[in-house]
């Protein structure tokens, strides 16, 4: 088995304990993010300022537990793939990029080890080849997770448009009483993975999978940066102990968890503002008449945001996701880096253990 292989299977296994640990984190921070508030209207919400302990414990009380964790299948799905995808090419790309340092080294070229700007470049190509095949799961995940925000928006721009209504004198005050309380009786309905995929592929087409997918490929600067400070990171660890020839140049899991949590963090706040972007527009459009709620592209979302909500916007939610993202990280790499060292060891005793060839 190659090593690519061999990183491709444990970044897929570490990336779903890390998602299934941090899932209730990420789908309060995706409403966050998702959440459309006029500047106007900004000082007087409570759901834009209130904390993140708390918008979990309103999510319980008025969707139940499950509420967290809608979405939570097709994300494992994508968890899965798109770590295991990512790590494979990502491993690929590396060797490659180590044969080329070393055949230069021979020619008199460097000193045969990886530069920043190598490691930059191998994660790059490998989060934008993970970005084409992927994208289409995250939309769903976006929806899923976004579902009962969006059903609440429509539910309020219906009860507008009846208050206007009866404002203008077209409905009468017991009318208007029974249509209020129609509408307070209307319950959501089931929302699966199918109905999501439904739905988007009714708005958009097939081309509705891939939105958001500008701001996805330009965001994989954030796990290039991330691989950057932590591979960085790594080598100046095992460099420093190998100046003191101490016995073991090997990390231990929890430097790997701490380098990996320093590389998030680095990578988290560098491209939030892109992630919001990226998930108001992958999350359900037509939660409102007004146009300024409404994106038909990136452009569109940035200028809007910015015009109606202002540039605190692009920041909604950072903190839960700086809690997030990095204990995701720094988790996924621990059990991953400790899932290569299995399999390897694995492969050495099988290697030893099976019988030599027949002559």
């Amino acid at each position: 088995m190659s090593n690519a292989v061999v990183n491709g299977l444990a970044g897929a296994g570490g990336g779903i304990i890390a998602q299934i640990i941090t899932y209730p984190l990420q789908s309060v921070n995706t409403r966050q993010q998702t959440e459309r508030i006029a500047k106007k209207s900004q000082g007087s919400s409570s759901s834009s300022s209130a904390g993140t302990l708390v918008q979990i414990l309103q999510v319980i009380k008025s969707e139940g537990l499950g509420g967290l964790y809608s979405g939570l299948k097709p994300s494992l799905l994508g968890t899965a793939t798109s770590q295991g995808i990512y790590y494979y090419f990502y491993q690929v790309f590396k060797n490659k990029a180590e044969s080329i340092a070393a055949a230069n080294k021979k020619k008199g070229h460097g000193d045969g080890t990886l530069g920043m700007f190598s490691w930059l470049l191998v994660a790059a190509l490998a989060g934008s080849l993970n970005v084409l095949l992927t994208n289409p799961i995250w939309v769903l995940v976006t929806r899923m997770q976004t579902h009962t925000q969006a059903e609440r928006k429509i539910m309020e721009a219906k009860k507008e448009a009846l208050l206007r209504e009866s404002s203008e004198g077209s409905l009468t005050g017991s009318s208007l009483h029974d249509k209020l309380c129609e509408l307070d009786s209307v319950k959501p309905n089931p929302y699966g993975t199918l109905h999501a995929a439904y739905e988007v592929y009714n708005e958009a087409g097939i081309l509705g999978f891939w939105k958001g997918i500008i701001p996805t490929l330009i965001m994989v600067c954030n796990p290039s940066i991330q691989f950057m400070i932590y591979e960085s990171s790594i080598k100046h660890l095992k460099a420093k102990r190998a100046d003191k020839k101490q016995n073991s140049t090997k990390v231990t899991a929890l430097e790997v968890f701490l380098v990996g949590a320093i590389a998030k963090l680095g990578a988290t706040v560098t491209t939030y503002p892109l992630l919001v972007v990226k998930s108001r527009l992958q999350a359900k459009q037509e939660i409102s008449t007004n146009n300024s709620l409404r994106y038909s592209g990136t452009m569109d979302a940035i200028v809007k945001m910015i015009h109606y909500e202002g540039l605190s916007s692009f920041y909604k939610g950072m903190s839960t996701k700086i809690v997030q993202s990095v204990f995701a990280a720094s988790v996924l790499f621990m059990i991953k880096e400790e899932l290569v060292n299995l399999f390897s060891l694995l492969l050495l005793t099988m290697s030893k253990s099976s019988p030599p060839p027949i002559k």
